[in-house]
């Protein structure tokens, strides 16, 4: 038995640090980054954007999709609006996790 509760606590204690940093990207401990906003497809909860380097992500500048974190936080933007967001991998998916228009 003593096998096995220690099995539990390093797996509580690694779902615990998964919350953490998902917990972070919501606080927007996340570095943001510059794009212009290609495509949106609210209906998906979709946005496709030209962006320049992703540090956390590790990813160069390039244009791709994205899953939003909520779907609302993309109404009121249009295809060519500059932003700044912030992304992150969230339970498998490259999602942005905050979006504003950049001033």
């Amino acid at each position: 038995m003593t096998v096995i509760a220690r099995f539990l606590a390093v797996l509580a204690s690694l779902l615990f640090a998964s919350f953490s940093v998902l917990a972070q990207a919501h606080d927007g401990h996340l570095p943001q980054s510059d794009g212009v906003i290609k495509k949106i497809d609210g209906a998906k909860g979709k946005v496709s954007i030209a962006h320049g380097e992703i540090a956390n992500l590790k990813m160069p500048p390039m244009t791709m999709s994205f899953k939003a974190k909520d779907p609302a936080m993309l109404k009121g933007f249009k295809e060519g609006d500059k932003v700044r967001f912030r992304a992150a991998e969230v339970k498998g998916d490259l999602t942005v996790v905050s979006i504003d228009a950049a001033k």
